[in-house]
Parts: C-alpha cells; sequence; structure tokens
C-alpha cells in the first residue's frame, strides 16, 4: 500500500531516492529520538508537540502524520522500548542449556539497553515520569513481563502453570524492575557485571534449578 500524506490525501512520491514510506518511517523514528531525550530532561507533562517538533527539527505537520498528539507519541516511544527489551531477552533466554545461563543472558540484555542508552532506563523507571500514559504503560509491561517470565520457566523447568508460578514471576519481575530502578537512578555502586550477578542470584534463590518454595 502506498503511504500518503494525510494533509493533502495523496500519495507520497519518491524524493531524492527515498520513497513516501521510507521518508514517513524515518521521520517517525526521529520523533521517537527526540521524544527519549526531553523526557529523561523533563517531566512527562513538559513534552509538548512544538518541544518535541523543534528538537527533531521537523514541523507540526510532520508530526500529525504520524501521531495524533503527544500522549500518542509517548506511548509508541515506550512500547517501542519495551519490544526491543522483550526481543533481546527472549532471544539471551534461549541461549545455553541450563537454566541459570538462560536467566544471566536474558538480564544481560536488558542491562545492556538500559546502560548503553540511560534514556530508556528512565523512561522505564523514573520517578519523575508521573504521566497516565506512563504509568499505564508501565504496568502494561509489567504484566507483558510476568507472562514471558511464566511462560519460559514452565519451559525451562517443566513447572505446572499455576497461581503459584505467576506469583513467582511477579515477585522476580517486580523485584528486578526495583532494583535496576535504584541502579539507574545511582542509589547501588554496582559495575554491570557485579549488578548482573546479584539479580540472577536474586532470581535463582534456591539452587541451581530455578525453582522456588512459590513456585513448588
Amino acid at each position: 500500500m502506498t503511504a500518503s500524506d494525510p494533509l493533502t490525501e495523496t500519495p507520497l512520491r519518491a524524493y531524492g531516492g527515498e520513497t513516501g514510506d521510507t521518508r514517513v518511517s524515518r521521520r517517525r523514528a526521529t520523533l521517537i529520538e527526540a521524544t527519549l531525550d526531553l523526557l529523561a530532561e523533563s517531566e512527562a507533562g513538559a513534552v509538548t508537540v512544538r518541544g518535541i517538533c523543534a528538537r527533531a527539527e521537523l514541523t507540526p505537520r510532520y508530526f500529525y502524520e504520524s501521531f495524533t498528539g503527544v500522549d500518542d507519541l509517548v506511548a509508541a516511544t515506550y512500547d517501542g522500548v519495551i519490544a526491543e527489551i522483550a526481543e533481546k531477552t527472549l532471544a539471551g533466554f534461549a541461549v545455553g542449556e541450563e537454566l541459570p545461563e538462560k536467566v544471566a543472558n536474558a538480564v544481560r540484555a536488558l542491562v545492556g539497553i538500559i546502560d548503553s542508552d540511560p534514556r530508556k532506563g528512565n523512561l522505564l523507571f523514573a520517578d519523575t515520569l508521573r504521566s497516565p500514559v506512563v504509568a499505564a504503560k508501565r504496568d502494561e509491561s509489567t504484566r507483558l513481563f510476568v507472562s514471558l517470565t511464566t511462560r519460559s520457566a514452565i519451559q525451562a523447568t517443566g513447572l505446572a502453570p499455576g497461581p503459584e508460578i505467576t506469583a513467582a514471576a511477579y515477585f522476580q519481575v517486580g523485584g528486578l524492575g526495583r532494583i535496576l530502578a535504584a541502579w539507574t537512578q545511582g542509589a547501588l555502586e554496582l559495575d554491570r557485571e557485579r549488578l548482573i550477578d546479584l539479580c540472577v542470584a536474586m532470581m535463582l534463590p534456591h539452587g541451581n534449578d530455578g525453582s522456588s518454595a512459590a513456585a513448588r
């Protein structure tokens, strides 16, 4: 399907060797990058269309070709970070034979994302981002990672599905999130590898089989 300019409803033409769809995607990515910048610098409520467009060096016309408003853009920015984390942590978990190695690979992938781009850690964990959109997205992402953690644990250990293993997943996801929040905000003086080792040890508290009293 050919992309259309929402202001004219005419097909977007190729320009300078770049298709209309590619230009729209590039501008969308630029707006998301600008949003990550601004959210890292201020509270979510201070982010405006004008500010985002100024940072992205785009006019509002190009903002509205992809987003209906700031909330829509913030939600898309958050979703993009969560999709990246889900993809890389699941890929990490899939590598290795034993559960501790799988968990370590998944945690290493997650820590690598927020360490290499602090803006993403800020979006996930900063207390200053109290907008309803961010709050809702954080709740949504918690449920997603609880589901992924539960599924991965069942596949790796053979444990039967049930409320106990779901509760354990909530405990692990919530605890890991608070540790990473403290680390990104400078409250934990740990280097990257010590942080990863600590998180893995706390997520596998009953030994290398990955089981816990709550999941038995």
